[in-house]
């Protein structure tokens, strides 16, 4: 049999229909896309891939390009996939939601010691114990209709993913970890995470640092004109006005048509189509009130700041190593500079500053006020013996 004959595929509004009410019925589905990101402003997608327990469908965006029916049917399962943070971007740009009930294999497997970034080959050859051929990684997925070993490829990036969610739960309950993990994998089902934040997006932008808070005023506006304009025409950022040339205007300030002509990286098309635009974010960025313009981004902290938050790092690389997790899973670096920063005086004000999860806080929050009340200090033990560890001693 053909391999385009032995795969369901979706590629017109009844098989869809007919998909949907599947969907909708199912208690969970595994879900991967597979996408390019070259020409446009959000990710286009190419195919989404979907596995039920007795099988495989692949969905044909291009010839289904409004999959918000999917998208209904999929906030009524649990959606289980492998990295799906790039995924559900998508459906968040393209359809404004995402499905709120997510289980995240590459999530999961980290709070059993694998590491944050585990794929999904590797994940799958150690708990399934096949091998996944990734022949097709670079594959042009525009074309239609798909070869044999493309199929192979998009039904093995599913084909696992919902034995493996059963050996996963299986063993977190068994660590007691899957609450953490849930609670991990519920931040992806959540639409504000893909948003972009229009308050602090002017902060991405090379130069931002060096800028007072008129210039950073001006530069907001610009950046969120460039950002309508790439979602509206469907362009990437750069096509539509690049970074340093951002940063031109924002210190420029320019205020009439003229002015723009300094800025040589701004081609001539882009000075005819925005260049009336641009000037009007200027001037709504010169009239923002003194004490409503962008803060100025945080500096890198001072010698003696870093050395604190270092230690604090030292604090949670033995709680993250005595319970097999990543470091950067159990508190990101930001919070122990933001610790360092505020110099929390209590232990609830310590973990408010932290802003983690519940789970995060009932194994740091602890440890890290007795280190900084100095009820406790570190301690090197056993280096003599060729073993070192650190510990928290009074």
């Amino acid at each position: 049999m053909n391999a385009n004959d032995s795969i369901p595929m979706i590629a017109d509004h009844d098989a869809l229909v007919a998909l949907c009410e599947r969907v909708a019925r199912s208690e969970r589905v595994a879900l991967d896309t597979e996408f390019h990101t070259e020409r446009s402003y959000s990710p286009r997608l190419m195919v989404v891939q979907l596995a039920f327990d007795d099988g495989a469908v692949i969905v044909d965006p291009l010839a289904l390009p409004d999959l918000r029916p999917l998208l209904d049917a999929l906030a009524a399962t649990v959606v289980v996939g492998h990295a799906l943070s790039s995924d559900l971007k998508i459906f968040a740009d393209r359809y404004e939601r995402v499905p709120p009930s997510i289980f995240d294999t590459q999530v999961a497997a980290a709070f059993l010691g694998y590491g944050m970034q585990v794929s999904l080959a590797d994940l799958v050859r150690d708990l399934e114990r096949v091998k996944l051929a990734k022949s097709q990684t670079v594959s042009d997925w525009s074309t239609r209709p798909f070869t044999a070993r493309q199929i192979e490829y998009l039904v093995d990036d599913v084909a696992h993913l919902l034995p493996m969610y059963d050996k996963l739960v299986q063993r977190l309950e068994s660590a007691g970890r899957l609450t953490w993990a849930l609670e991990e994998c519920a931040q992806l089902g959540d639409i504000e995470r893909f948003r972009m934040n229009e308050r602090r997006a002017y902060l991405r932008v090379p130069g931002a640092m060096r800028m007072n808070r008129r210039e950073l005023g001006v530069l907001s506006e610009i950046v969120k004109l460039r950002d309508r304009m790439a979602r509206e025409r469907d362009l990437p950022l750069k096509y539509i006005i690049p970074d340093d040339v951002v940063a031109g205007l924002a210190t420029l300030r320019p205020k009439r048509m003229e002015e723009l002509d300094q800025l040589r990286r701004l081609e001539p098309g882009a000075r005819k189509s925005l260049g009336r635009a641009i000037l009007e974010a200027v001037a709504r960025g010169e009239e923002i009130p003194e004490d409503e313009l962008p803060h100025r981004p945080e500096r890198p902290l001072g010698a003696s700041r870093d050395t604190l938050a270092s230690l604090m790092g030292v604090v949670v690389g033995e709680l993250a190593r005595a319970n097999e997790l990543p470091q950067s899973l159990l508190v990101p670096r930001a919070s122990l500079e933001r610790v360092a920063r505020e110099v929390p005086a209590s232990r609830e004000a310590l973990e408010d500053a932290l802003e983690l999860s519940s789970w995060r806080l009932g194994l740091v929050a602890e440890p890290l006020w007795r280190l900084l009340s100095g009820e406790e200090a570190l301690r090197i033990e056993g280096y003599a013996d060729g073993d070192p560890k650190i510990r928290l001693t009074p």
